[in-house]
């Protein structure tokens, strides 16, 4: 996994903040469009998204089901898109996630 920080959001945090979230494992940040179109798109029926966003649990569940038949894939595929390419983080380049949830 490769972790790139944004520089615009860079920009406006503090050194300790920065240092926090390095350190922080609830914190995790991911290229957007890797995150997507890698992780949801090709293997989101293994649940290699939930095991990025820390979600090791649900991952099993997903990785042992199949993606619920593909129907639980594709929400999160879906889901994905729109928080991604959305208002939320359209304009960086990575996604956060703080305990597995979509955060900003």
């Amino acid at each position: 996994m490769h972790i790139q920080n944004d520089e615009a959001t860079e920009a406006t945090r503090t050194d300790q903040e920065m240092q926090f979230d390095r350190y922080d494992p609830s914190v995790r940040r991911i290229n957007k469009h890797i995150f997507v179109w890698v992780c949801n798109f090709l293997f989101g029926s293994l649940g290699v998204d939930r095991f990025i966003r820390g979600q090791i649990g649900l991952g099993i569940i997903k990785l042992l089901t199949g993606g619920a038949i593909g129907v639980w894939a594709l929400v999160d595929f879906v889901v994905a898109l729109v928080k991604c390419y959305g208002a939320e983080f359209g304009g960086s380049e990575n996604v956060v996630f703080i305990n597995g949830k979509y955060a900003r």
